[in-house]
């Protein structure tokens, strides 16, 4: 027998292949002439051309075959002597099955010519890392071992590969569910931040990607929040965005399935059409950093945290306007005491911290009420009707910035299982809102938000007064307004003689603006820049406050809370307009005044958390870090700060929103 003959003295055996293989490449086999003798010649079923048959040669020419027939991978998408790339050197693979979405990239790789596993071994992880390859196999024609490449140090056995119709995930058939998450969460597990583990993929990945770092994290976060969402109201419901062992294209298949079924759950923030634009091996390695990250927790913290550093990188610094570090909106939140009937609106709203937080706030006060326990998975549960009709009529956001809407958009639509109020407009630039709120292509996406805002008009044709009970608002501090058409539908665009000012800051401005959304009774917070409250030159501002509203508080906030964006000292100013039944008018009354004395973050921006005394991060009741501050009593975790003080306070003065 011609193989036989081929195989002595080697270490290669057959008992591997069927004996109708071996019988059919014995009868294939034929003889050349050559200069020293007469050799033995097989027609190479991938190549198509006569090749001399040597030991490992068989080896291959038999695996072809069974790769063919028991596998049913076409001898088209197989190739031989494969060259991988190592810089300038090159080295052949004995045999790649290429992938069936990205027919130039390598899907498994086989090694026959090492006849001792441990050499084969240490070749096929060089030659997996370096092509990216899914999977791996040695054999010599009598052993044969297959490998799941996890990661570059980590190549796990399994018991076989697939078949051209499976793929790996149906070979290893794991699942994993929302509790197997909640147990693997590395935020919890690990003290980690979303944050952090973003800035990592941006070092390793999306920074040499050539996309919008933004927009595909955006897009990574929303189908997870989708995936997430519906494993937690479908406990038996596997989840889909981690790696089960796919290619990285089929990877990239079933990512972007999800994402068109998230678009279709989730309207209005990303167009149709729009697509994941990294690359399948660059989202494979994000959706590796993500998977073990579980995005919903008792409220939305985990997301702020990461969009605040998105949103500020891409464009918000440059117009002033910074997110809100969300201690200060709850704080805020706390100091004003929402009530499930009032209506609340943010003017500058960015992410939409202050509604959201107002949200929170205001289901707990419901759930507390019907005696429902809040979980750690509070915003990704069905919500009791009244929590929903709560954030579908009485919660509203505006803002210029397209980017930070849609963030909002998205954070609203998750919170209020698919309802949202947030609007794209230019708060001070009302005279003009017509022109987009009769646009069809701004309709398609704003309309219901915009239809349930006109109801709160105080005039039915005007857009300049509204009837809200809150407005929570952090508006831009850089830049001056100048257009005259602007300035002249503002009562703080005029100088102390009568005369139009050429031009005004944008925040002045947002103080009118905030009052004239409030009805009578109404209290406000706003964030403001320190030299409001004390520079000479402002006390017409402080004035014309005065004039319109009880001045409720001023919190200092230290000068850390917006680093690293700024460092601009900021206090908060609480108040509430006058009204003859809410907030009568009266010439004295107290003020509550206080100071922020720990400063939350570091010089850098970086936040402080609260500790234990061996030094470790201490984690609240549902696993979030607690930062370090002395706002307000983190669940039982920290001592009373400000806002307790101001709510002891408020009973004393008999505010009407404590009483």
């Amino acid at each position: 027998m011609k193989i036989q003959e081929i195989l002595k003295d080697s270490n290669y055996k057959l008992s591997l292949f069927n004996e109708s293989y071996i019988e059919k490449l014995e009868n294939s086999i034929f003889e050349k002439e050559l200069k020293n003798g007469k050799a033995y010649y097989i027609k190479c079923m991938v190549r198509n051309k006569d090749i001399k048959l040597t030991p490992e040669e068989i080896v291959r020419q038999l695996y072809l075959m069974q790769l063919n027939e028991k596998y049913g991978y076409s001898f088209e998408r197989m190739q031989v002597e494969y060259i991988v790339n190592f810089g300038r050197e090159k080295k052949r693979a004995d045999i790649v099955i290429m992938d069936k979405i990205q027919p130039t990239v390598p899907y498994i790789i086989i090694e026959v010519k090492k006849p001792k596993l441990k050499d084969g071994k240490d070749q096929l992880k060089s030659y997996c890392n370096a092509t990216g390859a899914t999977m791996a196999v040695w054999s010599n024609g009598e052993q044969i071992t297959y490998y799941h490449r996890k990661d570059p140090n980590y190549f796990e056995p399994i018991t076989n590969i697939p078949t051209e119709k499976q793929s790996l995930r149906d070979l290893l058939k794991e699942k994993f569910y929302i509790d197997d998450l909640i147990e693997k969460d590395e935020l919890k597990n690990q003290k980690k931040s979303l944050k952090s583990i973003i800035l990592d993929m941006e070092d390793e990945v999306l920074s040499n990607s050539g996309v919008d770092v933004f927009e595909e994290v955006f897009k990574l976060i929303f189908i997870k929040l989708y995936d997430e969402l519906q494993s937690t109201r479908d406990r038996d419901r596997m989840i889909e965005f981690r790696k089960y062992g796919e290619s990285d294209s089929e990877l990239k298949e079933k990512i972007e399935e999800l994402f068109d079924k998230a678009k279709e759950k989730w309207t209005g923030i990303f167009k149709d059409d729009e697509g994941i634009d990294l690359t399948p091996s660059h989202l494979s390695v994000s959706v590796s950093s993500l998977q073990n990250v579980k995005l919903f927790n008792s409220n939305l913290d985990v997301i702020d945290d990461a969009f605040e550093y998105l949103v500020n990188k891409n464009s918000k610094g440059s117009k002033g306007q910074y997110f809100t570090p969300r201690y200060v909106i709850d704080m805020c939140v706390k100091m004003l005491n929402p009530k499930e009937e009032e209506y609340i609106i943010d003017t500058a709203s960015g992410s939409c911290g202050f509604p959201i937080h107002n949200v929170f706030d205001v289901w707990k006060k419901i759930y507390n009420e019907l005696g429902i326990e809040e979980s750690h998975l509070f915003t990704a549960e069905k919500k009791h009707a009244r929590a929903l009709d709560y954030v579908k009529e009485k919660v509203f956001g505006i803002d210029f910035d397209k980017k930070s809407v849609r963030v909002a958009r998205m954070l609203n639509i998750i919170a209020g299982d698919g309802h949202t109020n947030v609007l794209n407009l230019n708060s001070l630039d009302y005279g003009r809102w017509e022109e987009s709120t009769k646009d069809e292509n701004w309709q398609d996406t704003y309309f219901d938000g915009w239809r349930r805002l006109k109801k709160l008009r105080k005039n039915r044709n005007s857009n300049k007064e509204f009837e809200f009970d809150i407005v929570m608002a952090n508006p831009p501090f850089a830049g001056d307004i100048k257009e005259g058409r602007i300035l002249a539908r503002y009562d703080l665009g005029k100088k102390p003689n009568g005369k139009w000012q050429t031009k005004v800051g944008r925040d002045i401005l947002f103080i009118e603006r905030n009052l004239d959304m409030l009805k009578s009774g109404g209290r406000m917070a706003v964030v403001l820049p320190q030299g409001r409250f004390n520079n000479s030159s402002d006390k017409a501002i402080r004035d014309f406050i005065a004039e319109k509203c009880r001045i409720l508080a001023v919190v200092g906030l230290h000068g850390n809370v917006f680093k690293p964006h700024t460092g601009t000292k900021t206090s908060v100013l609480l108040v509430q307009k006058w009204d003859e039944k809410l907030c009568p008018k009266k010439d004295d009354y107290n003020i509550f005044f206080a100071t922020m004395q720990k400063p939350s973050k570091d010089n850098s921006g970086d936040k402080i958390y609260v500790k234990d005394e061996n030094g470790q991060n201490i984690l609240d009741d549902h696993d979030h870090l607690i930062v370090d501050h002395d706002l307000y009593n983190h669940d039982g975790k920290t001592e009373d700060g400000i806002a307790e003080a101001f709510i002891e306070f408020s009973k004393k003065e008999k505010l009407s929103f404590f009483i």
